[in-house]
């Protein structure tokens, strides 16, 4: 056996979890059936993009390159700034259904270059454009076109022009189930010395808030001493435990809480804490230094590295997220893990891709593992807090109309994961189902492979599951 097939033996045998950590995270929160509370039913404006970035999300989480645990607790993705945008980049954009010519879109370029099944080893790449990133055009321009003409894509707009752009590459490689190695990898592909401002960004999901859930016990990420030369978050989940991120140099950490700006989208009601979920953005874009809490504490928090790259060149980022405490956490064993990984993954997939498909075909195989979400099937727990609406979506919302399907389950359902393209869009959460009573479940719908897995490979690479609803 392979390494990878033993781990994925111990992973089945409940010997080691080494899928309890992975890309869980959706690549779109917004906008999506998962976020409407309306009385409507229209997703798409409900939760805009615009608001994602000050406004909790209830079912999931969403970033770039991003991943977290099995339930979805604890998340890290990573946040950019070129300095000209907005906003930090932290999310995917795109169209919603009204907004494109040809329907709903995401302009953007990123790519899953590689994974295994177990997520042992898994690599992201992402272009982020020197230039100011045109939100405005985009939508605009997109509006304006009739279904008879091409889309406005985001290379149309010009943004790459004289190749000014970053290839921003991340990489994660599993020392053990709980002991993950990321490294960042920025190119500057333009012909200039060009800034970035690079925040790797661990939170928590919000469900303590009293809308979502009556959770006892809230969690909390702190700066705790770190090892020379390293800067460190202790993460505390009164279910996960603890853990560190270590952030190689000395970086300063910005820290806020994963709660709604309501003092920006509903101005009528105010904050339930000083800090929100938009506070490192407004930090980092603004220089609002009061929207950072000066406790290092709270419960999102990024190490903010603001780097120099030359043209052509590339600058390395290591962080490692950890059970335990490390006294050596980017030692010399670092960058040789990667290389083991990754050699790893090429000894599985040599075994599990027919020699006869082409290399274009073998890395499609490889690939599609990274595209995977977390369906939160805990129907209990759920629907013990599921009328436990916002109060900006109570007046809104009629009372009768339930917030999920599996809120009249009556099963419990562990959390588990779905491949992306068995499952299209879904993520943490389930839409709502059509009026009147309802029910969920989730049937076999044929059997598979792990060598169907590529990046981000399903939570059981035996199966493939359907979600409907019956």
């Amino acid at each position: 056996m392979s390494e990878e097939e033993k781990r994925l033996q111990e992973a089945k045998d409940s010997k080691a979890p080494w899928k309890k950590w992975g890309p869980y995270l959706s690549e779109r929160q917004w906008g999506t059936v998962r976020e409407d509370y309306s009385d409507s039913g229209d997703a798409w404006n409900y939760f805009s993009h615009d608001q994602a970035r000050s406004r909790a999300y209830r079912w999931g989480e969403d970033g770039l390159a991003g991943i977290s645990d099995d339930e979805q607790h604890l998340c890290f993705a990573l946040a950019l700034w070129n300095g000209k945008d907005p906003i930090l980049k932290e999310r995917i954009f795109g169209l919603t259904n009204s907004e494109g010519n040809h329907g709903e879109d995401v302009k953007e370029y990123y790519f899953y270059l590689d994974s295994t099944p177990t997520h042992s080893y898994m690599k992201y790449l992402y272009k982020y454009p020197q230039k100011a990133y045109p939100y405005a055009d985009l939508v605009d321009t997109n509006k304006n076109r009739t279904r008879n003409e091409m889309e406005y894509e985001l290379l149309d707009t010009g943004a790459f022009d004289g190749d000014r752009y970053f290839d921003v590459f991340v990489e994660y490689a599993k020392a053990s189930p709980e002991d993950i190695l990321i490294r960042i990898t920025v190119c500057n592909r333009g012909p200039e010395t060009a800034e970035l401002h690079v925040l790797p960004t661990l939170w928590f999901r919000n469900d303590w808030s009293e809308w979502i859930s009556r959770r006892a016990e809230k969690p909390s990420l702190k700066q705790v001493e770190e090892p020379a030369d390293t800067s460190a978050i202790a993460a505390t989940h009164p279910e996960l435990g603890t853990y560190y991120l270590y952030a190689e140099g000395k970086v300063p950490v910005l820290f806020t809480e994963n709660e709604t700006n309501n003092e920006r989208l509903f101005p009528e009601h105010p904050n339930m804490s000083p800090y929100v979920k938009d506070g490192i953005n407004n930090f980092v874009i603004d220089g609002q230094r009061d929207k950072v809490n000066p406790a290092l504490m709270g419960t999102k928090a990024a190490a903010h590295y603001r780097i120099t790259v030359g043209a052509g060149k590339e600058q390395v980022i290591k962080l490692r997220l950890t059970t335990g405490s490390s006294p050596k956490p980017f030692g010399q064993d670092f960058d040789t893990l990667f290389a083991e990984r990754l050699r790893e993954a090429d000894a599985f997939y040599a075994t599990v891709i027919p020699s006869s498909v082409s290399a274009d075909e073998g890395n499609v195989m490889r690939q599609h593992a990274l595209v995977q979400a977390v369906l939160l099937l805990r129907c209990r727990p759920v629907a013990r807090g599921a009328r436990r609406r916002p109060f900006q979506a109570q007046a809104a919302r009629p009372a009768q109309r339930p917030l999920a399907p599996h809120v009249q389950c009556g099963d419990y359902l562990d959390a588990g994961q779905v491949g992306i393209p068995l499952v299209c869009g879904m993520g943490p959460g389930l839409p709502h189902p059509p009026a009147g009573p309802g029910r969920c479940g989730l049937r076999q719908a044929a059997a598979g492979s792990h060598a169907q897995g590529g990046l981000f490979a399903p939570q059981r690479a035996t199966s493939r599951v359907r979600v409907e609803l019956r």
